[in-house]
């Protein structure tokens, strides 16, 4: 993605199934779970890099021993950081025992003694979608209760549409919250419902004549975590994969009713772990693909105190809507069937790229930018190679009786020519705010390979997914346009993004996106002023309905116009007079994207069509924003 968003955050649980002792037998090591965290989180760094964080939870310990450890960081490294600071801990705890050598080798002292050495972990890694970038803002969150069963732990990979709905709730409860956002409010959401199970627990128990010591036992035994999930989200209304640790041991990670945000986890006798991308799981835990499952829409994943693992439904899953942006971009290519997906991606380009070269393979040369878009660019030339064969063959067909070695010889030896012509060699401070300086400076990010493209050559770049236009239009372009080919062709292998997200992707403003753009020029130049002025009254209308009654009228400025108009458009708005090459762009289409991904066809952003109600009353809120020159997200 040649612009920059952020985005997606990512989770990784680890449930140890075994005492410490077990390992360290085993792999050599006590700090065994310690080491497969930080692979778990480094192998998802692309999920999250605003900030970190790591919980450790020790089961059965005495009273007097500290449970729960925590690190969060917002360092450049947060990763990193964290773990330094967790091996400082470790090593200052080792260094303070009275002598007896013996101690550091025995794995119950190191476990009552030693920071992290625990049986359940739990790491986040933060793309913050709005908000301030400090410690307050990282995962996992704790809510803390000398009772172990009423301590809670929460991180997740999540944004729910209607957080002020759901901060009224606990209001109207009693509660009196300190801070609007659904981080907090779905840790309070879940601990209200948490201490009412544990008080109505309690309640049964009195009337039995049983010691408030020894009820504490029955409580976490009785403690029916579905129950409480299903209570606390029933108003949710969001995409979210929500991982949880109760203070006594119990665990869980729940998944939204759509599938939007993903999770996948692996279950043997020595662990549970729960990670947001499937290949972490093969390569840190060295599983095949076979032996990882997803979370069951609409269900979680509850890991008992006594190492009991099921998963059970909170609520009725409904039409899968899993994000097709993390196939097409935020999620690694290592999967397998993301690999796939997004070589079908770059294939089905290639009809409409060759229309837009007049089918001249000869004078044209491919490429790719960024390096995200890689693996699009391989399915694009496994394309291209296919059409060239068939060139060829029609080629060799036409010699008949004349056909000769000689001949052959140079109709085979054309090849579809690549070249790696761009390179984000720095990332470059803007550190100048004065436009003229800081325009200058983007100019400059990317660099290319001189030498590659002649003048009769068309210059054909694919990217991933273009959001604003703006890296396009103040770096990208005028860098290719130095090479002076005939023609430029950028290739997106998603379609055009038209309206916000708000289940997690940091894209909450219309007026961001360079189709919006395209589509309020061309009502402008087509004089449909009074679309705009319609679509705002009827937004407006709509403020105040239930989230079930709410239309998406904003679809209503993009009716009047074709996908290949607004390309069209698209192209004038990235290209300036100082670009001396034609500029043309090019969209996957919506067909196109769900025949390359069929299991994920999350596509409200591309289509307007939001899974879940309050989608709808955040797209409104935004046209609303920008039709009165509020500069603000949506949600």
């Amino acid at each position: 993605m040649s612009d920059s968003i952020k985005h997606e955050c990512g989770i990784a649980l680890l449930r140890l199934l075994k005492p410490l002792s077990y390992y360290k037998e085993k792999y050599g090591s006590p700090y065994w779970a310690i080491n497969k965290m930080y692979l778990l989180m480094e192998k998802q760094h692309n999920r999250g890099q605003d900030g970190a964080g790591l919980v450790s939870l020790k089961i059965n310990v005495e009273p007097g021993t500290e449970y729960i450890s925590r690190e969060r960081s917002v360092d450049n490294r947060p990763i990193i950081d964290i773990f330094n600071k967790v091996t400082n801990g470790i090593n200052e705890a080792i260094s303070e025992y009275d002598g007896d050598k013996s101690k550091i080798s025995d794995t119950k002292w190191l476990k009552a003694n030693v920071p992290f050495l625990g049986d359940i972990f739990l790491g986040h890694l933060r793309y913050g979608t709005y908000g301030k970038n400090s410690i307050k803002q990282c995962h996992p969150f704790i809510r803390r209760n000398n009772w172990m069963h009423r301590n809670l732990i929460t991180a997740g990979n999540f944004n729910m549409t209607n957080v002020d709905e759901l901060f009224d709730q606990l209001v109207n409860i009693g509660q009196q919250p300190v801070v609007k956002a659904d981080t907090i409010t779905i840790l309070e959401k879940i601990g209200h419902f948490l201490d009412e199970e544990v008080a109505n627990i309690y309640n049964d128990l009195k009337f039995d004549d049983i010691s408030k010591k020894d009820a504490s036992e029955l409580i976490e035994k009785r403690l029916n975590i579905q129950n409480i999930l299903k209570k606390a989200s029933k108003k949710w209304d969001g995409g979210y994969a929500i991982a949880g640790i109760v203070g006594h041991g119990d665990a869980f990670v729940l998944r939204d009713p759509n599938a939007i945000r993903p999770a996948f986890y692996h279950k043997n006798d020595e662990f549970v772990v729960v990670t947001s991308e499937r290949p972490v799981i093969q390569t840190v835990m060295n599983v095949e693909f076979d032996d990882i499952q997803e979370i069951t829409p609409g269900s979680a994943l509850i890991i008992r105190k006594d190492g009991f693992v099921e998963e059970q439904k909170i609520m009725e899953p409904k039409e899968r809507k899993s994000c097709s942006f993390e196939r097409i971009y935020f999620s690694r290519g290592s999967d397998a069937d993301i690999y796939r997906e997004r070589i079908e991606l770059g294939k089905r380009v290639v009809p409409h790229i060759l229309k837009m070269i007049d089918n001249d393979l000869a004078n044209s040369v491919f490429s790719f930018i960024p390096n995200t878009a890689e693996n699009a660019f391989y399915g694009m030339l496994v394309g291209l190679e296919d059409e060239l064969q068939r060139v060829q063959q029609r080629e060799i067909l036409k010699l008949g009786s004349n056909i000769n070695e000689k001949d052959v010889s140079r109709i085979l030896s054309s090849r579809v020519r690549h070249e790696k012509i761009a390179i984000k060699d720095v990332k470059l401070r803007t550190f100048i705010t004065e436009d003229t300086s800081r325009d200058e400076l983007v100019e400059h990010v990317y660099d290319i390979t001189y030498g590659t493209v002649k003048p009769t050559d068309n210059l054909v770049v694919i990217d991933d997914s273009v959001v604003r236009g703006t890296t396009l239009k103040k770096s990208i372009i005028k860098i290719l346009d130095r090479l002076k080919p005939k023609k430029i062709v950028v290739v997106s292998s998603a379609p055009q993004i038209r309206y916000p997200d708000c289940y997690g992707i940091d894209m909450a403003k219309l007026g961001d996106f360079v189709a919006f753009k395209a589509a309020i020029e061309l009502i402008n130049e087509t004089r449909r002023h009074d679309i705009l002025k319609e679509v705002y009254e009827k937004c407006v209308a709509q403020v105040g309905l239930d989230d079930e009654e709410v239309v998406n009228y904003v679809k209503e400025i993009y009716e009047p116009f074709t996908a290949i108009e607004i390309s069209k458009k698209i192209a004038e708005l990235i290209t300036d007079d100082s670009v001396n090459s034609e500029v043309e762009i090019f969209f996957q289409t919506i067909e196109d994207l769900h025949a390359s991904c069929p299991n994920n066809k999350g596509d409200w952003y591309f289509t307007g069509d939001y899974p879940t109600p309050g989608g709808n009353r955040v797209v409104n809120k935004a046209y609303i924003n920008y039709y009165l020159g509020n500069n603000l997200r949506a949600y």
